[in-house]
């Protein structure tokens, strides 16, 4: 009997989880469809290209902001990080001349640093995460700013920056098949977090956090330690994202970041991650980049105006949030 009552709340919140994925995956078809047949030029090849790429972004910004929500926390700073690390790039490459996998190895490394900061302010000094990470916003903002001298950085001296996001080097092995690198990127990036979620010591933390912060102190879990690791890899997740962006724009623009992050939380929400921590899968998130990028890209193609697309996106993270809310009380 008691076997029963354990198992119980745990296939609930597996099924509500699978439902969500299943239901924003039907979502992403329906959308697809639904441009395709109203908007003429939405499914021509060089279009899906460009919604790839922007996917290939905001789906990597998204799984870094999965695994701070997952651990009961937000990251408000992920579009700005992006834009900082996107910099220090520039300034290594351009700036310093170094090799591009040096390049690659400082923007990463400067965005777990940064991230870890964020983690620093949560476990240690005890501020809120939606307060520290939205000081952390403005910090990345500015420090961007500052480094680059409020102007682009452009990587005409680094021919092999291409590879990150718009080159296809598939094309190579299969001729007429062009898909951005970014996108091959985004799905390692993917499987990569799954399995440090779902197979290490590490993924089974970030939940017990996200599910029971103070039962999982009881059991000796050094929760201030694994929060700031937590925040340390998702700055690092940030940094391939501005990578991506960089490589994408053949530039480091300072001015680049704000309204990523409302993206990167929608998708995550879309998803199916709760925003009270404890549940979410990196596929649910990726999903959710798809539907964001198909959804911008369609309404452009139709015509629409930018602005429509900031309040459809308002819209849809106060629907996944209130989709969420009734699934956990069910749970």
């Amino acid at each position: 009997m008691t076997d029963t009552t354990q198992e119980a709340p745990t296939n609930k919140v597996i099924t509500s989880s699978f439902l969500q994925k299943a239901v924003a995956f039907v979502v992403l078809i329906i959308l697809l469809a639904f441009f395709s047949i109203f908007a003429p030029n939405f499914a021509a090849w060089s279009n899906m290209v460009n919604i790839m790429q922007a996917t290939a972004v905001n789906g990597v910004l998204g799984v870094a902001v999965t695994f701070v929500i997952i651990s009961g926390g937000i990251d408000l700073s992920v579009g700005t990080m992006m834009t900082l690390t996107a910099v220090i790039s520039g300034l290594i490459l351009t700036n310093l001349g170094m090799p591009l996998p040096v390049g690659i190895a400082g923007a990463i490394a400067f965005g777990g640093f940064m991230g870890s900061l964020s983690g620093v302010a949560v476990a240690k000094l005890k501020i809120p995460p939606f307060i520290a990470t939205l000081g952390m916003m403005q910090i990345a903002r500015g420090l961007a700013l500052v480094f680059s001298g409020a102007k682009p950085i452009y990587f005409n001296s680094t021919p092999n920056y291409g590879l990150l996001s718009p080159e296809s080097s598939i094309s190579l092995l299969i001729p007429g098949l062009e898909m951005p690198n970014s996108v091959f990127i985004m799905f390692g990036v993917a499987i990569l977090a799954s399995i440090v979620l779902n197979r290490s010591i590490l993924g089974r933390y970030i939940f017990a956090l996200g599910s029971n912060e103070e039962a999982a102190r009881l059991s000796g879990v050094v929760v201030d330690k694994w929060k700031i690791i937590t925040y340390g890899i998702s700055g690092m997740i940030c940094g391939v994202a501005g990578l991506l962006v960089s490589s994408r724009l053949n530039s480091a623009q300072p001015a680049l970041g704000l309204g990523y992050e409302l993206d990167a939380i929608a998708a995550v929400v879309i998803g199916g991650t709760s925003l009270a921590g404890g549940r979410g899968t990196v596929m649910g998130t990726i999903i959710g980049a798809f539907i964001m990028s198909v959804l911008t890209n369609g309404l452009r193609v139709m015509g629409v105006q930018e602005e429509w697309k900031i309040v459809v996106t308002g819209l849809i993270i106060i629907v996944a949030v209130y989709i969420d809310i009734v699934l956990r009380k069910q749970s």
